[in-house]
């Protein structure tokens, strides 16, 4: 059987005002990656192990596990069951938040639907819409209810965070009467950027598309290296000429396809000439 003890060294899990943006956007990839170790029964990690298993250093690891006191211990490793818990205290994860849908069309319902909320410690509460053909209907458990009835549903319950998946035309109004209700954290899924005035509400804008078309250029970018790749090698220059080239590409003067090309071009007539003569 295996036993797990405690690290040491461990004292302090404050995270400091000045944690940079992108530590905290790395914190969930960790608490995925220690989450199916648990479900693994692997109950101890070094940070080389961990590493290769995120394909980060383990000098990141430990860069980004120190902004928070740092969770390891030398010759020991990490805890995987005492870091997932530490993690999870520092995401929020133990706060048991609840939250509530607005908009119950395609979106909203698939979130309803999904484990995203109850995976992360949130407790989804209700949903709700303004049309007449979604309201009362049954979604995963939950009957959608009217708009007209949030302000009393809010004074009888302990809502943190409201998801929009609303147009966006209605977005902006209904996140002010949110925050007036006092509702802390929006999930904006619409189609636009909303800010508050209100500087204790905190809003998260998410933009699905961005990332389909981070996908498309990562895709355009492979195949124009690939075009790149096959012109180097089909071109005969040497190292010096090579070495032109990329000075004239770094100046501005030429792209490096064209240059390639045109030298590939260059390298079939030479041929030809050679197979005339």
């Amino acid at each position: 059987m295996k036993t797990e003890s405690k690290p040491e060294g461990t004292a302090r899990h404050t995270p400091r005002e000045d944690v940079s943006p992108a530590v905290i956007k790395r914190l969930p990839r960790y608490f995925r990656y220690l989450r199916e170790l648990l479900k693994n029964d692997i109950l101890r990690i070094s940070s080389g192990e961990l590493s290769r298993l995120m394909r980060v250093t383990a000098s990141q690891i430990r860069q980004d596990l120190n902004c928070f006191g740092g969770f390891g211990q030398q010759g020991y490793g990490y805890n995987v069951k005492y870091l997932y818990g530490k993690i999870s205290d520092i995401l929020g994860v133990t706060q048991n938040y609840g939250a509530i849908i607005i908009g119950a069309g395609n979106l909203g319902s698939a979130l309803a639907s999904s484990p995203i909320f109850v995976k992360r410690g949130v407790n989804l509460e209700a949903l709700f819409d303004t049309s007449p053909d979604v309201i009362g209907k049954n979604i995963n458990g939950y009957t959608v209810l009217p708009m007209d009835s949030l302000e009393d549903y809010l004074a009888e319950n302990s809502i943190s965070i409201a998801v929009l998946t609303m147009p966006k035309e209605y977005v902006k109004e209904t996140a002010e009467r949110l925050a007036a209700l006092g509702v802390k954290g929006l999930w904006n899924f619409a189609s636009t950027e909303i800010e508050l005035d209100d500087p204790s509400v905190v809003v998260q804008n998410v933009h699905m598309g961005d990332s389909l078309m981070t996908l498309c250029y990562e895709l355009t970018k492979k195949e124009e290296d690939s075009e790149i790749i096959r012109a180097i090698r089909s071109t005969k220059m040497g190292g010096r000429e090579l070495l032109a080239l990329l000075d004239n590409i770094q100046a501005g003067n030429v792209t490096f396809l064209t240059a390639a090309n045109k030298a590939s071009e260059e390298a079939e007539t030479e041929e030809a000439i050679e197979k005339d003569a």
